[in-house]
C-alpha cells in the first residue's frame, strides 16, 4: 500500500505564498493521476487540483489562477504551489490519488495544515 506524506503547511498573511509537497512511498507512483484536496473546519474534504499522469493540471474554480499544481515522478513528489492566498484557503490539505467522484486510490496521510491570516 502506497504511503502519502504530506509537508509545507504553515501560518502565512493574506496574499502570500506556500508550496505543498507530498512523497508517495511507491515508485509506480507516476502512472496515476494525483490530486490535492483541503478540509476546511466543520466542512467536506474537497478536490482543489489534479494532475495526470501526462502532466495536465485541472483546477476547482475557487483556486484556479492562484495554485499550480506539478509533479516530479522520478521524486515520487507531487507539489503544489500556492499563491495569493486568501483566508478562506485555511484547511488541512491532503494529497491522494483520485478514481472516481469522492473515491480515492490510497490511504490518507496526515494532512499538513495552512493558516492565512487577514
Amino acid at each position: 500500500q502506497v504511503q502519502l506524506v504530506e509537508s509545507g503547511g504553515g501560518l502565512v498573511q493574506a496574499g502570500g505564498s506556500l508550496t505543498l509537497s507530498c512523497l508517495a512511498s511507491k515508485s509506480y507512483f507516476g502512472s496515476n493521476d494525483m490530486g490535492w484536496y483541503r478540509q476546511a473546519p466543520g466542512k467536506q474534504r474537497v478536490l482543489v487540483a489534479n494532475i495526470n499522469s501526462g502532466g495536465s493540471p485541472y483546477y476547482a474554480d475557487s483556486v484556479k489562477g492562484r495554485f499550480t499544481i506539478s509533479r516530479d515522478n522520478a521524486k515520487n513528489t507531487v507539489y503544489l504551489k500556492m499563491n495569493s492566498l486568501k483566508p478562506e484557503d485555511t484547511a488541512v490539505y491532503y494529497c491522494n490519488s483520485p478514481v472516481s467522484g469522492t473515491l480515492v486510490r490510497y490511504n490518507w496521510g496526515q494532512g499538513t495544515q495552512v493558516t492565512v491570516s487577514s
